[in-house]
């Protein structure tokens, strides 16, 4: 039962975050400067491949490294850019309610690793 549950909510998660994602590439590919770039590349395509190569790892049931290799990649972007805004200086895409997505970004990554460390541990 808890195993279910553990692993329903990371598909509740994975979900959320691909339908945010999929917004926010949308508005970086047709305005541009939506989001912050990590060299060249805007960091919502890097985040949303973040979310899809690990939700497909997720679903086929394989792949614990590449589960965790993305989830973390994005994690460390998401506490990057998290503390950035909190310092001022990084600027954050926000939403209509004016929350920095990297709040969301961070909490949906750190969520995912958790629950699938949990998951595992059950899987004993």
């Amino acid at each position: 039962m808890i195993k279910k549950l553990l692993n329903y909510s990371i598909y509740i998660i994975f979900i959320f975050g691909l339908l945010a994602a999929v917004n926010l590439v949308y508005h970086e590919f047709s305005k541009e400067d939506t989001c912050p770039k990590l060299g060249f590349i805007p960091a919502c395509y890097i985040i949303f491949s973040c979310l899809v190569i690990p939700f497909i790892s997720h679903i086929i049931n394989k792949g614990k490294i590449i589960y965790f290799l993305f989830t973390t990649i994005a994690l460390i972007i998401a506490a990057y850019a998290t503390v950035g805004q909190l310092l001022n200086l990084v600027q954050c895409p926000k939403t209509e309610s004016g929350l920095p997505i990297c709040y969301i970004s961070f909490a949906i990554f750190a969520c995912l690793v958790v629950l699938k460390l949990a998951l595992l541990k059950k899987k004993r």
